[in-house]
């Protein structure tokens, strides 16, 4: 794949995945103002249909005291004309005159506001009824004087009615009078206002906590919840209890401490599955963007891997083709010591080749688990001189040495000694590989509680922290910088780690870069 088109593509899935993001953080805000704005719609309805309750519940038991006072009277009341007018049509033809009369009448009962527990000098409850007249007169005599004189009509219809709107008007100002100079407690109790608010809250769908309060002039009365605190963001008030000049003296402040969480209360849902189907989106993106990381990584191992193979494999071919020309010179052949030479380096390129792809094949065979792995019981130090003895010509060929510290006291170990002798000598190469100078290996075991540990110590050009958590991958191998004679494919380690991990043993390396590594073996003891 393209570097540039990876790249372009990485940056437009991560635009995209930012972009999701950010589309579910502008809808949680509008859907949170949103409920914003309906829970202040509704909460400023239910207020305002309970400050109106309240004036009419007051309205209602004033009436009905007025009411029960008049009716306990038993007097007639006494009746006065307010206005009355007069409406004259004469028809010719006929010779009727229709004289039309209308009216409003006062009845007062001499209910005096004194009755109400308050002083008010020369005013009177009054009722007030209309009265309607129409009178046929058969002659032509009838005007407006003599309407003043006794004249009995030849037809007359009477009709009264209440005037609603009057009575209202006339008990309205009066009451309100009245009741502004009651004290406020006299006017509303605790019980019945919360209930009023509850009641209207519920019928809304807003069911959270409330706590309430009646001012007066900004100052709070004993009306009150007893947990309420004033909160500009969370608190509504309306005026109550409005006098007839149409003053606010009183103010009820309703207040939710839990609104913001009821708010969120109705966005949990969706919101919770919005952030788990963002979650899997970022997972899948990051699991995806990974594996195109490592998929782009393993392509070039690969490719390394196939480069390296080549460089190892084209050496010793090219060494066995020369020994082959060589022995085809007649002069070789009848050599037999040189023929004998030829024939030994061919043999060991062939080995080395072999012992390359052999390599390949038991990584390849673990992975598949169709290794066949049979252990017995054996002693570790008896394998790690085995596996010396095996590096022995590469280490005398780069003049190096290979120091024991043997301190393990019990060194039985249940292992498969071809297997763990491959282990030692893939990282005693290693160790070899890596010396840059003359090498000098260490190697140490002892013994902590039931496991015995193996170190290979050497004084080679170390790895740094990446490459130390990197190193057992397969395929992997850290760059070297100008030491271009390191070869290698980076299965040795891979190999290593399966092999002792089957063996319910660890491994892992201590390093420093510059300074050398250290691989540690931990492998169980048989009791």
């Amino acid at each position: 794949m393209n570097k540039l088109f990876f790249r372009l593509l990485i940056v437009l899935m991560s635009l995209s995945l930012i972009g999701i993001i950010l589309v579910q953080v502008y809808w949680f805000n509008s859907s949170f103002k949103n409920n914003d704005e309906q829970f202040k719609f509704h909460v400023t309805s239910v207020i305002d249909n309970v400050a109106e309750k309240l004036q009419k519940q007051e309205a209602y038991s004033f009436y009905d005291r007025y009411n029960h006072i008049k009716d306990s009277t038993g007097k007639i009341p006494k009746k006065e004309d307010l206005m009355e007018f007069y409406y004259v049509q004469k028809n010719p033809r006929t010779n009727k005159t229709i004289v039309y009369s209308s009216g409003i009448v006062a009845e007062d009962y001499n209910i005096s506001p004194t009755l109400f527990d308050r002083k008010f000098s020369s005013e009177r409850f009054k009722n007030f009824s209309a009265k309607r007249t129409t009178e046929v007169y058969n002659n032509n005599g009838i005007d407006k004087s003599s309407l003043q004189q006794t004249v009995i009509p030849d037809v007359k219809i009477e009709k009264s009615g209440n005037l609603d709107i009057l009575d209202n008007a006339q008990f309205e100002i009066f009451f309100k009078d009245i009741a502004s100079a009651m004290p406020l407690q006299e006017r509303v109790s605790n019980q019945t206002l919360q209930k009023l608010i509850k009641k209207d809250l519920e019928e809304h769908g807003v069911k959270t906590k409330f706590e309430f309060a009646i001012y007066n002039n900004g100052i709070a009365t004993k009306i009150k919840s007893n947990e309420f605190k004033y909160d500009k963001e969370a608190t509504y008030s309306i005026p109550v209890f409005t006098d007839n000049e149409g003053n606010e003296k009183y103010k009820l402040l309703v207040t939710f401490p839990q609104k913001k969480k009821f708010l969120l209360s109705e966005l949990v849902s969706i919101t919770v599955l919005s952030i788990v189907f963002t979650l899997i989106i970022i997972i899948t993106y990051s699991s995806a963007l990974n594996q195109l990381i490592r998929q782009r990584q393993i392509s070039e191992i690969k490719t390394d891997f196939i480069n390296n193979m080549t460089h190892e494999f084209k050496t010793p071919i090219a060494t066995i083709n020369l020994a082959l020309d060589a022995i085809k010179n007649p002069k070789i052949i009848e050599d037999k010591d040189k023929v004998f030479k030829y024939l030994q380096m061919i043999r060991d390129e062939n080995k080395r080749m072999h012992a390359q792809v052999e390599n390949v094949l038991r990584i390849s065979k673990l992975e598949k688990k169709e290794l066949d792995i049979e252990k017995e019981s054996s002693n570790v130090e008896e394998v790690i001189e085995d596996a010396i003895e095996h590096v022995n010509l590469i280490l005398e060929d780069r003049q190096g040495k290979i120091t024991t510290n043997f301190d393990a006291l019990r060194k039985t170990v249940l292992i498969n000694e071809v297997h763990f002798t491959n282990v030692l000598v893939n990282i005693l190469e290693n160790a070899i590989k890596y010396s840059p100078d003359l090498p000098e290996i260490d190697i140490y075991t002892e013994n902590i509680k039931d496991m015995i540990l193996i170190k290979v110590k050497d004084k080679g050009l170390g790895m740094s922290k990446i490459a130390q958590k990197r190193v057992f991958e397969k395929f992997y191998r850290e760059h070297t910088g100008d030491l271009h004679n390191v070869k290698g494919h980076g299965l040795g380690l891979a190999y290593v780690k399966r092999i002792v991990e089957d063996h319910n043993g660890q491994v892992y390396v201590e390093s420093e870069k510059g300074k050398g590594s250290t691989f540690i073996i931990k492998m169980p003891l048989i009791n």
